[in-house]
C-alpha cells in the first residue's frame, strides 16, 4: 500500500543483492565472491548496491528500504550515500509492537509444511487442538490430519534472540533520525486496516488518529 500511495518502489537489500549477483556488476561480483568465501556482506558492499540501484529511472521520485539500515552505524552509510546527491530521508515509519503481543503472534505460528497452510494456537487454531496444549500431537492440519510444525525462527528462543539484538542495534536508529523530525511512531499493536491508516498519515504529514483495539 505504501508503494502504491507514493509511487515509488520498494527496494530489499536480499532482492537488489541477488539482482547484482546476477546481473554482474563490479560490486555484485565483490559481493558474491565474499559469499562464495562464507564470509558477510560488508555494509559497504550493501550501500554501493544501494547506490547503483537507486540511479534507475524508477527511483526518480524517491524509493522505500525494506531491511536497511538496521544499525545506526549503517544509517550514518546511508545519509553519506543520500548527502552526495543533496538527498536525505524523509520518512521512518516506526510500527511499534509491545514484545509480550510479538511473542504471543510468532510463537503461536504453527504451519503445515507441504500446504503453507497457517494456523495459530489462540487466533486460527485447528480443530485438532480443542483447547489442549499446543504440540505436534494436538497440532494437526484440518485438511489431513498431518502433524503441523514450527519453524525454527518462530520459537520463544529464538524471537528473544531477535528482539535483544533488534532494541540493542535497531532502535537506536530512531533516536538517530529524530532530530530531523522524520521519525513517527505508530501503534501496530491494532487491526491491519488501523494500522494502514496511521501509516498512511504518517506518509501524509498528518497527526496519528486514535488507536484502535489490539488485534486479536
Amino acid at each position: 500500500k505504501v508503494v502504491e500511495a507514493l509511487g515509488i518502489p520498494q527496494l530489499s537489500t536480499g532482492d537488489m543483492l541477488r539482482a547484482a549477483v546476477a546481473a554482474g556488476s563490479d560490486v555484485g561480483m565483490q559481493a558474491r565472491s565474499v559469499m562464495e568465501s562464507g564470509g558477510l556482506v560488508t555494509d559497504d558492499l550493501v550501500v554501493g548496491i544501494i547506490r547503483e540501484r537507486v540511479k534507475e529511472d524508477d527511483c526518480i521520485k524517491g524509493f522505500i528500504l525494506d531491511g536497511f539500515p538496521r544499525t545506526v552505524a549503517q544509517a550514518v552509510m546511508l545519509d553519506d550515500m543520500l548527502r552526495s546527491t543533496g538527498e536525505s530521508v524523509t520518512y521512518v515509519v516506526a510500527l511499534e509492537v509491545p514484545d509480550a503481543a510479538l511473542t504471543e503472534r510468532i510463537c503461536g505460528r504453527w504451519i503445515h509444511k507441504e500446504s503453507g497452510r497457517s494456523y495459530h494456537t489462540t487466533s486460527i487454531p485447528p480443530a485438532s487442538l480443542a483447547g489442549r496444549v499446543p504440540s505436534p500431537e494436538t497440532m494437526l492440519d484440518d485438511a489431513t490430519g498431518e502433524p503441523l510444525m514450527q519453524r525454527a525462527d518462530d520459537t520463544e528462543a529464538a524471537l528473544q534472540k531477535r528482539l535483544k539484538g533488534y532494541h540493542a542495534q535497531t532502535v537506536p536508529i530512531l533516536a538517530h533520525y529524530e532530530p530531523s523530525g522524520v521519525v513517527t511512531m505508530v501503534d501496530a499493536n491494532q487491526p491491519a486496516e488501523a494500522v494502514w491508516t496511521c501509516v498512511d498519515a504518517a506518509i501524509k504529514g498528518l497527526p496519528q488518529p486514535p488507536t484502535s483495539p489490539a488485534a486479536a
